[in-house]
Parts: structure tokens; sequence; C-alpha cells
């Protein structure tokens, strides 16, 4: 099969891109997906040079795989199929009849587990689903800045380069959790000169007035953190964007990392107070990386 130039693979790492926070012009137009187990999937990208040359792309899925036969690294793990099913809704949504192959995937295993002779083996580590609670969010959290970053559209010229490991945030967000004191940020870019990408992270034109060139942000960001702070963000992606402002802003939790109940949002236990400090949808994601730091801190 010939390769295309924009080709990628989806494949988790920390490089990996989440396909469902990338623009529309950023997306790969071919997409590599392995199929087999995980050991067998690290094996081929280990013994094929052109799949370790290929920008990679990741999910992030929201709930649990649904491929009960079969014992998983974690619970964000995905068979080939799901994990296909989901990249085509976030590259090709208006691709119809996705619905079906996730419906016929869930009466193959329901067809299985009616049978004793299934080779199902039960993880018990798994079976328990306990909160891998990180230490830093269980005690006092004044130390704690929670942070989100939109980063700069996708340009077609540049897309077979690498895995985007230059990608600049240009809106900058955060909160110090025990103190409510927040940053916002909006930073130079070509980006923020396009109307329709403005509109889909909405963003004003009147929020990028003020936007600062990065080392200006550089320094704002530095001002901002304390030396005892501890940075979290929900996806590695946005610790990356961070990263390429500055190799010595490390980010201490990403978020993504901890194994949460699925339906921690619908528990009704969880704080509300946090609300979007504006309606950008930077402040929105934000405000709900704040909720689920104080729900793991309240358990």
């Amino acid at each position: 099969m010939q390769l295309r130039n924009q080709v990628g693979l989806l494949y988790p790492g920390n490089e990996a891109e989440v396909l469902t926070e990338l623009p529309a012009d950023a997306l790969p137009d071919q997409l590599i997906v392995i199929d087999g187990t995980w050991h067998q999937a690290k094996t081929l990208l280990r013994d094929i040079p052109r799949l370790q040359s290929l920008p990679r792309y990741c999910l992030a899925p929201s709930s649990p795989g649904r491929y009960r036969i079969r014992r998983e690294p974690n619970d964000q793990s995905l068979s080939t199929l799901e994990a296909t099913v989901a990249a085509l809704r976030a590259i090709e949504p208006e691709t119809p009849g996705l619905d079906r192959l996730t419906d016929v995937f869930d009466r193959m295993i329901g067809d299985q587990l009616k049978h004793k002779s299934t080779n199902w083996r039960r993880n018990a580590r798994r079976q328990q689903t306990k909160t891998n609670r990180p230490r830093m969010l269980a005690g006092n959290l004044d130390n704690i800045v929670v942070a989100y970053g939109e980063r700069e559209r996708g340009r077609k010229e540049e897309r077979g380069r690498g895995r985007h490991a230059r990608a600049l945030p240009v809106y900058w967000t955060a909160q110090r959790l025990v103190s409510g004191e927040t940053f916002r940020c909006a930073i130079q870019s070509e980006s923020l000169g396009d109307a329709e990408f403005r509109n889909r992270i909405r963003l004003s034109a009147g929020m990028c007035d003020d936007a600062v060139p990065v080392p200006s942000f550089r320094d704002r960001w530095r001002t901002f953190l304390k030396p005892t702070d501890r940075v979290v963000v929900f996806h590695q992606s946005t610790a990356n964007l961070l990263k390429n402002v500055d190799p010595e802003f490390v980010t201490s939790l990403v978020l993504k990392s901890v194994n949460v109940d699925p339906e921690w949002g619908n528990t009704g236990n969880q704080p509300t107070q946090s609300l979007p400090m504006d309606e950008s949808r930077a402040a929105e994601r934000l405000a709900n990386a704040v909720r689920l730091v104080e729900y793991l801190h309240s358990l």
C-alpha cells in the first residue's frame, strides 16, 4: 500500500497527539492502526523502522474499553476495532454506520461470554478498579495549579515533518486551587488571525487584542508560578505545549494517567463551584480539570 505524505500512526505515547484535540487541517489524511495484542504491537513498532518515523496520534477515551473477554493493560486501553471507530469519528465524523460496527462488536462479546469455553482471563487487579489517587492531591492543595492551553492551528505544509513536537500554545489559562488566583494569556500566532479557528476554540477578537509574544508569555508564566507550585494538566498534549515554550516548565501530574471512575461526573458528590472564568473553550476545560482535582482530593 502506498503511504501518503500526511500519514500517521495510531499509537499511544508521550509524543502522541490526541486526535480529538486537533483542528481539522491538522488531522492525518491516512492513519495506520496496528492490529494485534499489545505485545505484538510493540514488536511490530520496534521491528519496522518506517513506523517509527511516522507522526503518532492517540485517543482520549472517556470510558473504559468494552472488550471484556480480553485483559487490557489498563481501563483506558481499547481494542483495535474500538480504537479504529474512535479514530474515524475524530477524522471523518460524517462517516455513516460506525455505531453498527460497535453494535456487532458488543453482540460478539455477549455471545462469547455466554459460552463456558470462553478463553477470558479475569484480571483481579483490574476488577478492583481502585482510583490511584496521586499523593500530591491527598493533602494540602495550596501549591496546586491546574492549567490548560490551546495549541496553534495545524498547517498542512508542516505536516509530515515529525510529531508536531514544536507546537506552541495560543491561549493559556490556569487556576491556583486554594486561593482561586487565575492566569490568562493569549499568545501571538498567525492562528489567531483565523476567525474560523477562533470560533472553534471560542476566543473572541477582543480576547486576542492583548496577545503577547512567546517570550513575554514565558516571563508572565514564570512570574505567576511560585517555587513550590505543582502544575496539573489533563492531557499529556497540554504538558507538551508548555514544555515546547520552555523545557524547564515541568508538569507535575497528568490527570489522564489517573484511574478514575468514568462515572465520577455523575455521582453527585463532586464539587460544583468551579465555573469557567470566561466563555472560551479553554476556560471550560480548565474548570472541568479543576473539578476532577477537587473530586480526587475529596476521596
